[in-house]
């Protein structure tokens, strides 16, 4: 399989070399051109990147520490496969986790943050390449993340969107649709001020990509409803406002 990755990112003559790789093989792996399984060996990344094996081995092992690489004895590293198990608990925690995020947002309510987490979405409308898919997913929950303002959040539930991707990779363009019609809830649940229905659509948001997942068997109760209906039916403390947001086309993986 032949994968550019490329580290001539804007402003990287100012980071770290390793800093670099590890943001190119993340970005390779998270968009999917690393699959799941695939060994990823020191010498061909070094030579594709034009760097030494170093800084290469050490991204491999902050990967690892992440939770998106394997490294075992003899075999070196490979793209993690998570099993039918691990994956259930990673998602069960995501939506945990998710709902608070959106809960926070709900609760916030700092305009210009949610002006852009609106933008970023209106910009993600009519997006189908793999690749703008995962950018604009990732710049949403971002922006999402944002308007809630808990860094410590942030970063947890970061971590597990990142290997939640792994799983709900190969599923983004086959869920655009729903995943725009999904995040278009949540922004509008957020504007609105209304902090459990925020926080119920972003659980339920994991769990219907979950349910998506051949053999992934999550129990999630009530929260796995279909959420596009159940975002544009639930009432709101502002009616018009949180009406706002148009129902256009779709965007990422969750």
């Amino acid at each position: 399989m032949s994968i550019e990755v490329k580290v001539d990112k804007p402003g990287a003559a100012h980071a770290p070399l390793t800093k670099l790789v590890l943001e190119a093989i993340r970005d390779g792996i998270l968009k999917g051109e690393f699959p799941p399984g695939e060994r990823l060996v020191e010498a061909h990344l070094s030579e594709r990147l034009g760097v030494s094996r170093m800084p290469v081995r050490e991204a491999l092992r902050v990967l690892a520490s992440e939770g998106v690489v394997t490294i075992e004895p003899r075999r070196g590293a490979s793209v993690t496969v998570f099993s039918d198990e691990q994956a259930r608990e990673l998602v069960e925690v995501r939506a945990t986790l998710e709902s608070l995020n959106a809960k926070l947002a709900a609760c916030r309510q700092d305009p210009e943050r949610i002006a852009r987490l609106q933008r970023i979405l209106d910009a993600s409308a009519n997006t189908s390449d793999t690749a703008k898919l995962h950018d604009e997913n990732e710049l949403f929950h971002e922006a999402l993340a944002d308007v809630a303002a808990n860094s410590v959040l942030r970063d947890m539930v970061r971590s597990l969107r990142v290997r939640t991707v792994l799983i709900f990779a190969p599923l983004s363009r086959a869920r655009a649709r729903q995943n725009w019609e999904e995040h278009a809830a949540i922004v509008r649940a957020v504007i609105a001020g209304d902090a459990e229905l925020a926080g119920l659509l972003a659980a339920r948001h994991v769990y219907n990509a979950s349910a998506a997942v051949p053999g992934l068997d999550v129990n999630h109760g009530e929260d796995g409803v279909n959420v596009a209906s159940a975002g544009a039916a639930a009432p709101t403390r502002t009616g018009m406002r949180a009406a706002e947001t148009t129902d256009r086309a779709p965007t990422a993986s969750p």
